[in-house]
């Protein structure tokens, strides 16, 4: 039973991490990668899709994106559906190809994007806490029902924070890195 909870947590903790590292992928560094786009939803015939599902995006160069419409009609939805973004890219369309120009990042913008990070960090730790107050609360509910003793719920809770620091070091290492990746120019 112990070691359920504490696979669970881990499962979930894992699941946090590689959804914080889904989020670190939408924050640029001035370089260009397709990925970027990933999330921009895009009005297809009346319901909202993701760019992908509407276009081929590929990388045109180190700063430039290329986004070709899969139906010449969509041109100026998908140009739209950037340009309303949060990403504050400029598309220029030119026929069936939007060429999605990347600014090159000043230092201020640099440091607010430093900020974002960090604000993801911190909610990414604090699911994983939640995450491990949840194991904690089953532990403590099984012993309450005197399916495990007291010092396996010690045991259990020193398992699910082992877990737990596991996990956080690992978002401070991402941040790290994606800090590190930011402050190059």
């Amino acid at each position: 039973m112990i070691n359920d909870i504490q696979q669970d947590a881990l499962t979930r903790m894992n699941k946090s991490i590689e959804s914080y590292k889904t989020e670190l992928l939408k924050i640029r560094t001035g370089r260009a990668h397709a990925s970027l786009l990933d999330h921009v939803m895009v009005d297809f015939y009346g319901s909202m899709v993701p760019i992908s599902q509407a276009a081929n995006i590929s990388v045109e160069d180190s700063r430039t994106l290329a986004v070709t419409a899969w139906d010449g009609s969509m041109i100026k939805a998908i140009e739209k559906a950037i340009m309303t973004s949060d990403l504050g890219l400029n598309p220029n369309s030119a026929g069936n190809v939007i060429r999605v120009p990347m600014p090159p990042l000043t230092e201020e913008r640099r440091r607010d994007l430093v900020k974002v990070v960090k604000e993801l960090t911190e909610n990414a730790r604090v699911a994983v806490r939640n995450i491990r107050r949840d194991a904690n609360s089953d532990l403590k509910a099984l012993q309450k029902d005197k399916d495990i003793s007291e010092d396996d719920e010690h045991k259990g809770q020193d398992l699910v924070q082992k877990v737990t620091d596991q996990s956080v070091a690992k978002l401070e290492e991402l941040l790290q890195v994606k800090e590190k990746e930011l402050m190059e120019i």
